[in-house]
């Protein structure tokens, strides 16, 4: 428990502050993430990180994590657009499994790129809601951290109905339901106090704080499925006491994307 508060606190210490700053030393930590948490997945599948398909896809997640607004140039050769990039990694992991002679195959190839899409849109729009406004990014921030906190409590005081006993035994449907409506609560207070953020009307933008703290539950069960499958505790073991970069942001990885896909991030 010493150990799991020390890491919290250091890691609040230099998270917050970059959360307030912004701009490029926030990107540059955001990168560093992706990174992290790709490897932790390439870790699991346990390929070497000096090898071709980590390199790449290192890149690829990097450059999924840059800002759109980055390729916003019509005088940027059509190779270099974001997407056209992405499309050459593959490629590139595709002729790697005839190359490696199916050392490296088109499974890996497939996790890999699952992987970096996965991490790599998470983590962009996070910065994007970043740039949108401080207060817009805590919204995102605080639907995951209340619905975690409300559905561990509630969850140990009320849960008898297991909700995903094969992916995560601990979680309940009590714990889950509480979780999310101590999650749209919170949100509802959030949003009066920060109506710059209400991108719709009050009751769309609860419904939606609805639907984002369900998908982050979904985002946790994910990653519960992902280690379950390759028999492992933690994704790493960067943050002492908490695990890797996927254990504690596995739901903001979800949350972010159906805020993007649902307009209040753009």
């Amino acid at each position: 428990m010493k150990t799991r508060v020390i890491t919290a606190v250091v890691a609040l210490a230099v998270f917050i502050p970059l959360l307030i700053i912004g701009h490029l030393p926030l990107q540059i930590l955001v990168a560093l993430m992706a990174v992290v948490a790709l490897d932790e997945i390439l870790i699991m599948r346990k390929k070497l990180l000096i090898s071709f398909e980590t390199i790449i896809s290192n890149i690829g997640v990097v450059v999924m994590v840059l800002p759109r607004s980055l390729w916003d140039n019509e005088h940027l050769p059509m190779f270099l657009h974001q997407s056209s990039l992405l499309y050459i990694f593959v490629l590139l992991m595709l002729f790697h499994t005839v190359l490696s002679r199916n050392h490296f195959t088109f499974d890996d190839a497939g996790v890999i790129t699952l992987s970096m899409l996965y991490i790599g849109l998470g983590f962009q729009f996070f910065m994007a809601a970043r740039t949108m406004s401080l207060a817009t990014l805590f919204f995102a921030l605080l639907i995951v951290w209340i619905t975690d906190s409300g559905a561990y409590m509630i969850g140990r005081a009320l849960g008898k109905h297991k909700l995903a006993p094969r992916i995560s035994p601990n979680k309940t449907w009590e714990g889950s339901i509480g979780g999310t409506v101590v999650s749209v609560i919170v949100s509802a207070i959030y949003l009066l106090v920060f109506p710059a953020v209400q991108v719709y009307s009050f009751p769309v933008m609860l419904v939606i704080a609805l639907f984002a703290s369900i998908a982050g539950q979904f985002g946790d069960l994910i990653e519960s499925a992902l280690k379950r499958y390759y028999n492992v505790k933690d994704s790493g073991k960067i943050l002492p006491g908490h695990g890797g970069i996927l254990d504690r942001f596995d739901s903001l990885l979800i949350v972010l994307p159906v805020l993007f896909l649902l307009g209040v991030i753009h």
